[in-house]
């Protein structure tokens, strides 16, 4: 019954492109897949979890061609790593999709150590935050600090009130007694 009914899927190239990204994730070697330029600057402000940066894709009825734009680590062997997201970006669009793909190119835009790549990964949305939490810890201290100055002082009034009394008593008894 089902095979009388005609059917075609179709696939956004957002996508495609998600489902490259996705698979991109675990490639040893690739830093980063690198966005345009204002996608850049965004991803230098805000903290993103967009799989889709960097990765360009034309989806055609059974074939897909996708455009990279990379970071790779310093020392890796960077046609090793363009073999390993040959194989991955076709083993996972082909499983999910059945499309095929037949074109994959790639730019290596920059090699980084991965001690450069973290440190220009760190956004401003994570500095405000770390600048945040030093702040609030930084205010609770003196807040505790305050609190213990002031039962100290509540402390040393309460002591110096007692003695005033005492005193005040023991005048108070002497000139009963003359």
């Amino acid at each position: 019954m089902t095979d009388t009914i005609k059917s075609e899927v179709t696939y956004s190239d957002g996508v495609i492109a998600k489902i490259v990204g996705y698979a991109l994730q675990n490639v040893d070697g690739l830093l980063a897949v690198s966005g345009s330029f204002f996608s850049n600057i965004k991803d230098k402000l805000v903290n993103s979890e967009n799989v889709k940066t960097g990765v360009k894709v034309e989806v055609g009825q059974e074939e897909v061609a996708i455009d990279l734009d990379i970071i790779v680590e310093y020392g890796k062997d960077i046609p090793a790593i363009v073999e390993s997201i040959k194989a991955i970006a076709d083993q996972n669009v082909e499983v999910m999709t059945h499309l095929k793909v037949v074109e994959l190119n790639v730019n290596v835009v920059d090699v980084k150590t991965k001690a450069e790549h973290e440190t220009d990964s760190v956004t401003v949305q994570d500095r405000l935050t770390d600048a945040a939490q030093a702040t609030s810890e930084f205010v609770g201290e003196k807040a505790g600090q305050a609190k213990d100055a002031v039962a100290a002082g509540t402390e040393k009034v309460k002591e110096a009130t007692i003695n005033g009394t005492e005193a005040v008593e023991e005048k108070l008894e002497e000139s009963r007694v003359n």
